[in-house]
């Protein structure tokens, strides 16, 4: 249910539950309003990573560079 609705293949199957690679994860900027790993859990378990905490500019860069799309995006 979780993986196929990441559109940078951030989730992966750990050892006993699915996990977030903090690398991959745009919070879906660049792609939805929302992230949608959010909208879809079944369990309501995903939580921001204080680890790990980006604005929108940091988020949108990060799918540039992994995207390779950053002169289409408007």
């Amino acid at each position: 249910m979780c993986l196929p609705e990441c559109p940078n293949t951030a989730i992966f199957e750990g050892n006993k539950v699915y996990e977030i690679d903090p690398l991959r994860c745009t919070e879906c900027v660049g792609f939805y309003d929302a992230p949608t790993c959010k909208a879809v859990c079944p369990m309501d378990c995903i939580k921001p990573d204080p680890a790990h905490i980006e604005n929108k500019e940091q988020l949108l860069e990060k799918f540039k560079g992994l995207n390779l799309l950053g002169e289409s995006i408007s």
